[in-house]
């Protein structure tokens, strides 16, 4: 009776080796299918979806990126809400994209950092407008100082316009495109939100949680099988010549490859990315792979790639 009872263990044992033997094979293959998928994908771009009557929302639209991508998804066809704190800068975006021949845009102030504002405005929005289709998170503040010089008011602004703002609009426009089951969301994060820069721990910190709220409510969405048409993109550029980066070191053996960035062909990468469902961008798009590339060496390799190329920012 003992010996049978070992021999039952002893292949329910065999069973369950073989089982997860089996699993981990099905697992490599799904590895290496979707693997040459995201090949050929970079190979051959996946198309763009459409955004022709979708209600796009664009926060930090007075200026700079915003302002790009709000002018962007007006040609394409979009209904476009300019969103900013900024009243003289977003009508001053609108006169653009109506002067364009555009003339379904629409204009709100709105202080992105106050909740109950932002709830206010998005169902104003809803009354006037209809409800958001996508939502386009752009709006940012860059202090650029060493750790210890930046003012504690400084840094809490910096996380409520960075990060907390976020939040708030999630909470805003979420609802009604998991009940329709459509709607995009996209995050401006920053390459300063994939590894760390001197002069910018706290507006690395506020980028750091952007992505990570973003990867963090994808994910929750694919696990819970919420709204499965409900798309999350994440950006991240290399410094943008927008006004922000006052103080940029460039160094001018890499100049055409480390230069400020143009906000209009960042725009256009934005809108393009967003139409392909890309789940997460770098600008330029090969920043990140060799992050991840040199992430795999000892902390030492990385400090020695960065003092090669000798390129961030110098404190205001």
């Amino acid at each position: 009776m003992a010996l049978r009872n070992e021999e039952e263990n002893m292949l329910q044992k065999l069973y369950s080796i073989g089982t997860l033997a089996l699993q981990i094979l099905i697992l490599f293959i799904k590895i290496c299918y979707v693997t040459l998928e995201g090949i050929f994908n970079s190979i051959v771009p996946k198309p763009l979806k459409s955004v022709k009557g979708e209600i796009v929302l664009v926060t930090g639209a007075g200026h700079g990126i915003g302002r790009e991508i709000a002018i962007k998804y007006a040609e394409l066809g979009s209904t476009v809400v300019c969103l900013d704190i900024n009243e003289k800068g977003n009508e001053e975006t609108v006169k653009l994209i109506q002067n364009n021949g555009f003339q379904n845009v629409h204009t709100y102030k709105c202080d992105v950092t106050k909740r109950e504002e932002v709830l206010q405005a998005i169902d104003k929005i809803k009354k006037e407008v209809g409800d958001v289709t996508v939502l386009i998170n752009n709006a940012g503040i860059m202090p650029c100082h060493q750790l210890l010089d930046h003012k504690p008011q400084e840094i809490i602004k910096m996380f409520e316009v960075n990060v907390f703002a976020h939040f708030w609009l999630l909470e805003a426009v979420l609802p009604n495109m998991i009940k329709k089951n459509h709607g995009h969301i996209v995050a401006l994060s920053s390459m300063a939100g994939v590894f760390g820069l001197r002069n910018l721990v706290p507006y690395c910190a506020s980028k750091f949680a952007v992505r990570g709220l973003m990867e963090a409510v994808a994910e929750e969405f694919r696990e819970e099988k919420i709204a499965s048409e409900v798309h999350f993109t994440i950006i991240c550029p290399y410094m943008v010549n927008t006004g922000l980066c006052k103080n940029p070191k460039i160094n001018q053996r890499f100049g055409e490859i480390l230069a400020l960035l143009n906000p209009k062909s960042v725009a256009e990468i934005i809108v393009t990315s967003m139409r392909q469902n890309k789940s997460i961008v770098t600008i330029p798009s090969f920043f990140m792979a060799v992050n991840n590339i040199f992430r795999i060496f000892p902390a030492k390799v990385l400090h020695m790639v960065t003092d090669f190329l000798d390129s961030g920012m110098n404190a205001d």
